[in-house]
């Protein structure tokens, strides 16, 4: 049986949630492993996490690993809108 979880973390503007994308985008594949499997994808200022699990016990795991991840990549991209563009 395979347990899913879906997350959407919205941002004030595009710049921050690619900045925040790229920053937890390198980290698939490094994470994963024969129980659990993440995407990690961005649409406009969202970024949208799903996360897949054979067991309840995996996928809380990735769940808590992912949370961390944009939790530590929103704190150090704390920039103001005034910043120069990150392009994209």
């Amino acid at each position: 049986m395979s347990h899913d979880a879906l997350f959407q973390f919205e941002y004030e503007s595009d710049e921050r949630a690619l900045l925040v994308f790229r920053s937890i985008e390198q980290e698939i594949g490094e994470i994963d492993d024969d129980r659990s499997q993440t995407t990690v994808e961005r649409e406009e200022n969202c970024v949208v996490i799903r996360v897949s699990a054979d067991d309840l016990v995996a996928l809380r795991a990735a769940m808590n690993t992912w949370q961390t991840l944009v939790g530590v990549a929103e704190r150090v991209s704390g920039f103001d809108e005034s910043s120069p563009s990150l392009g994209r």
